[in-house]
């Protein structure tokens, strides 16, 4: 495995912080299903098809937000204590943090082939990780 130093997210100075495991991940990753699924369910009994789409909209701003802002954690992460920083150990930044959201879709084909990835993967990357150039590290 490679060795990273990462910038904790609520301190400047940089610290060595463990890879975060596979269950943790989706552990975090439900907690936040569920929150945008309830937000998406709300919206589209109110508002139909317009409320589906403005739902979707925010379900993506949701992660650009919380995983592109400087600590790098949704709810879901901060609730896992595990957060989103670039290999060189800081916050991804809001472009990589869509271009991870994008690369979730990727990497839910074929069979969420692209999560299951960090089970076999040295630095614990999923595809997404890989195309944001991204890991998620335990706080």
């Amino acid at each position: 495995m490679t060795d990273h130093t990462f910038a904790a997210p609520e301190a400047a100075s940089a610290s060595s912080s463990a890879l975060a495991g596979f269950g943790v991940r989706l552990g975090a990753y439900l907690i936040d299903y569920l929150i945008t699924l309830a937000t998406l369910a709300v919206l589209a009994v109110a508002l139909g098809s317009v409320g589906y789409l403005v739902g979707l909209v925010l379900a993506i701003g949701y992660y650009v937000y919380f995983e592109g802002g400087e600590k790098g954690q949704t709810p879901g992460k901060m609730a896992c204590n595990i957060a989103v920083r670039s290999v060189d150990g800081g916050p991804i930044g809001y472009g990589r943090a869509f271009l991870r959201y994008i690369g979730a879709i990727i990497s839910s084909f074929p069979l969420c082939l692209g999560f299951l990835w960090m089970l076999w993967d040295d630095d614990r990357q999923t595809w997404h990780d890989k195309i944001a150039n991204s890991l998620v590290v335990r706080v």
